[in-house]
């Protein structure tokens, strides 16, 4: 099956052993082997990740452009030729997690909530919660995408990792991360940040691959989501522990995503897809997480 678009494998980035994100184990069984790269699974509580792997200002780099010959521009070109598919599955995924209902909820009147995309890549979702009333503010390390957010889209979109922003405590009504909490080398970090600059009562979005999956099983290492810039593959289970530990609680969980496009007669194709969703084995999860 066709992979998720990532920079190439570089085998001269340098790495390390680090704990596992979750529990903190030294503890690690080979899980799956892939081209040039590979993911461990924790013996304690099952997180599948890649370690050791490579250090935060190696994955600075990938995101950017310049000397090292990084892929800033590659990763712009390609969510620009996918931004409406992109916008529409995004979408698609905040309505099954309540969003919705949510924005009626915190905007009655015309009142206005501030909101955060952390990893907003080419601000398609932004701009258009700021036309549905919200206060946005955006998070894209890739610079040419936050430089194309600011001077195509006319967003605030800052350049600088979630906690360097220095963001007021409790300033966010709503905090968005879709297919971006695999990429970060310090996922509990980052959930633990969010919580600090959510407002009490605020919703935190998380959508990302989901390693227990049907094709994650049915395809292993072939999987569309086991590539190079993923540096965890989460499970509903194994996210859901994540957030729990860092203060949050589990308000929704949705998947989806039963067969791959044209690996099934299309009539196979929706009946899996609707399996996937009643039954909770999508190949994408959202979990809607709320802050207390």
């Amino acid at each position: 099956m066709s992979k998720t678009w990532s920079t190439p494998v570089n085998p001269r980035e340098e790495k390390q052993l680090v704990p596992c994100a979750i529990c903190t184990g030294l503890s690690f069984k080979p899980f799956l082997s892939c081209d040039g790269f590979s993911y461990v699974c924790c013996k304690t509580c099952a997180l599948v990740q890649m370690n050791p792997q490579p250090l935060e200002a190696s994955i600075k780099k990938r995101y950017n452009t310049g000397p090292e010959g990084t892929y800033g521009k590659d990763y712009l070109a390609y969510e620009l030729a996918n931004e409406e598919a992109f916008l529409n599955l995004q979408i698609l995924a905040l309505r099954d997690a309540g969003f919705n209902k949510l924005e009626k909820e915190l905007m009655p009147s015309g009142e206005t909530r501030k909101i955060l995309d952390i990893g907003c890549a080419v601000g398609s979702l932004l701009a258009l919660l700021g036309q549905r009333g919200w206060e946005t503010t955006g998070v894209e390390i890739s610079g040419p995408q936050a430089q194309y957010c600011r001077q195509k889209q006319n967003l605030d979109v800052r350049s600088l990792p979630l906690k360097e922003n220095n963001f007021p405590e409790g300033y966010f009504n709503v905090v968005l991360a879709s297919h971006l909490i695999e990429h970060v080398n310090d996922p509990a970090g980052l959930v633990r940040e969010v919580r600090r600059i959510l407002a009490a009562g605020g919703s935190f979005f998380v959508t990302t691959p989901n390693i227990a999956g049907l094709q994650a099983r049915l395809f292993a290492s072939r999987w569309r989501s086991a590539i190079f810039d993923h540096l965890y593959l989460f499970s509903v289970k194994t996210l859901s522990r994540l957030l729990l530990e860092n203060g949050f609680v589990i308000e929704k969980i949705a998947t989806w995503g039963g067969l791959a496009a044209g690996t099934a007669p299309a009539p196979l194709k929706r009946l899996f897809d609707r399996a996937a969703k009643r039954f909770g084995f999508g190949d994408v999860m959202i979990i809607r997480a709320g802050r207390d």
